[in-house]
């Protein structure tokens, strides 16, 4: 691999772990300001709402040959979202700047992806893919361990005052601010070949990226129930830990090791995945069984036994999962526009994480168990698409094959 490559995995992972320090005592913290769990929802959805807006225009920056401004400027929005979500203290202001973080993060999240597949050759590409996608996993399950050791090791909370979860989130708006700096110093723009017409408005290219392929509008409405399912897993299992008595220390060491478990999946068995030809049939058969292993794990009896088990597959087959969507997904873009695409991609998937935590928090509000039913059930939702998909691209071969027909 090139520098270039490996430069773009480490930032993504270097993101994950900044990223996600917050994450494992936003629980506690919501609740010990006396705000309903609910609300812990609601301000994870505001994050993705303000990401599904912020995507497609990030996107479209960055095909202007911004990339490297949009990123900073977003991380910095970012930090900013952070510290004050925090340190509000109000919950109404605390949706708004979780709005604005997630406005912010939309750019690096957006653009870093278009760079790194418009650094790979399309034979690699998955690969590439695999390794951003498992960097940031493993820089996610290392945020979330880390987060949840300095709130609660004695030594820490005694030398930080991490006793006072706000510090956390104080802690990792000045990390990213480093990581801007990182950024800064180490991040090129590269100029690539553009056609002669002149650039279209941002509102030009806003409405020209409406107009895609009925098949790959389908497959973004699959992405979109698909990431609904997953947010939920990966948003409530936080709630449901810290419902069970576990401490954010725990959990953070049980995302941890869903880290590497992520990371092995990315090194040993995508590349694998990557050569099948029947990729649809093959994202079809991941969220099937994906759905069975839902189903199954969260009525188990001995939930902490299977929870380090037979779900650790479900987060293989969802490792897998992301790089052949999203190779499916950049193979429908136009050279030069790959940052507009996976802007639209990056919406899709933000709306799927702004409606799944409403949904998802009333249902757990009345029964866990319904929450991760239903994540299991928009996971064959997204099934049903893609079959959709399959029988549209059949048609479309037909008839070029066939253009009498």
């Amino acid at each position: 691999m090139s520098k270039k490559i490996y430069l773009l995995i480490s930032f993504f992972f270097i993101e994950g772990v900044i990223h996600n320090l917050g994450h494992p005592v936003t629980p506690a913290l919501v609740r010990g300001m006396n705000i309903s769990d609910y609300m812990f929802g609601v301000f994870f959805a505001m994050m993705s709402l303000g990401m599904m807006i912020g995507a497609p225009i990030w996107g479209i920056i960055g095909d202007r040959g911004k990339k490297k401004t949009a990123i900073l400027i977003g991380l910095g929005v970012y930090s900013v979202g952070q510290f004050f979500f925090a340190y509000s203290g109000n919950a109404v202001l605390m949706v708004i700047f979780r709005f604005i973080s997630g406005l912010g993060v939309a750019a690096p999240l957006t653009l870093l992806t278009s760079e790194m597949i418009e650094s790979s050759e399309k034979t690699i590409r998955t690969r590439n893919l695999a390794y951003i996608g498992a960097s940031t996993t493993l820089g996610t399950a290392i945020g979330y361990w880390l987060g949840g050791f300095i709130s609660t090791n004695n030594t820490f909370k005694s030398f930080l005052g991490t006793a006072d979860l706000r510090v956390v989130f104080l802690i990792q708006a000045l990390l990213n601010l480093f990581y801007v700096f990182f950024i800064l110093m180490t991040f090129k723009d590269v100029q690539r070949t553009k056609s002669l017409t002149s650039n279209p408005s941002i509102f030009t290219s806003l409405k020209s990226i409406t107009k895609i392929d009925s098949s790959l509008l389908l497959f973004f409405l699959s992405l979109f129930f698909i990431t609904l399912g997953n947010t939920n897993l990966n948003k409530y299992i936080d709630v449901y830990f810290d419902g069970l008595g576990y401490n954010p220390q725990q959990l953070g060491t049980f995302v941890m090791v869903t880290g590497f478990v992520s990371l092995a999946t990315s090194i040993f068995l995508v590349p694998l995945f990557a050569k099948a030809k029947k990729q649809l049939t093959l994202i079809s058969l991941i969220q099937i069984l994906s759905a069975s292993i839902v189903f199954f794990v969260f009525r188990a009896n001995q939930f902490i036994l299977f929870v380090y088990t037979i779900y650790m597959i479900y987060i293989v087959f969802k490792t897998i999962y992301q790089p052949l969507e999203q190779n499916y997904i950049s193979m429908h873009a136009s050279e030069g526009k790959f940052g507009s695409i996976m802007g639209l991609r990056h919406s899709f998937v933000s709306l799927g994480m702004f409606v799944g935590p409403l949904i998802g928090g009333l249902l757990y509000a009345i029964k866990p168990l319904w929450l991760f039913d239903f994540s299991a059930i928009t996971f064959l939702i997204g099934v049903g698409l893609l079959g959709v998909v399959f029988i549209l691209q059949k048609k479309k071969n037909f008839q070029k094959e066939d253009p009498l027909n």
